[in-house]
């Protein structure tokens, strides 16, 4: 059994779309979704899907409370999935390759403090790029800087808007990033 933790911190599309996607290729999985949000849409997903949650604040996460709780959960991988906050070293040193994030751009271009969900897609529109896409990288602790495991690139040349453009980011995400976590847990020899 592979236990796996997403972090959430707004609407958990992609949380939702990962634990669809890996329970119908195994049901050899336990989820567990965390964030940092009461309000968070992503915990009306978790209900529906009867995965368990855990609310909790910023003092919690860098206080420790966070990982004493993955602690006793022995998480096989955690993954941000829309998280909005920066990793804690502590966490990350517990669990060295074992945190993934997913970033709407090209890495390393946009990436760093403030480059997240819209501001990436804004940016990739006032620069008049002609392509973007999805870096699935590992957490260190820096913004954006861990060791690089996926990318994808879309074309942008006709988008006419932020939001196409953050829709064709949206369909990359829900493809690749399960199955790229599906294989990190199941490593082919």
């Amino acid at each position: 059994m592979k236990n796996v933790v997403l972090f959430a911190s707004g609407s958990g599309s992609n949380a939702e779309n990962i634990i669809i996607k890996l329970k119908q290729r195994s049901q050899d999985n336990a989820f567990t979704i965390f964030t940092n949000n009461p309000d968070a849409k992503v915990l009306e997903k978790a209900k529906n899907l009867h995965i368990p949650f855990e609310i909790f604040n910023k003092s919690e996460l860098l206080e420790g409370l966070v990982l004493k709780k993955l602690i006793e959960l022995k998480p096989d991988l955690i993954v941000l999935a829309g998280f909005l906050l920066k990793f804690p070293e502590n966490i990350v040193k517990h669990y060295p390759n074992k945190i993934i994030n997913i970033h709407p751009a090209l890495l390393p271009k946009h990436g760093g403090k403030g480059m997240y969900g819209m501001n990436v897609h804004e940016t990739v529109f006032n620069n008049k790029e002609t392509e973007t896409g999805i870096t699935i990288h590992y957490v260190n602790e820096n913004y954006d800087e861990g060791k690089i495991i996926f990318q994808k690139s879309v074309s942008v040349t006709n988008c006419k808007t932020r939001e196409e453009i953050a829709q064709k980011v949206l369909t990359l995400e829900h493809e690749y990033f399960p199955e790229v976590i599906f294989e990190i847990l199941n490593p082919k020899f």
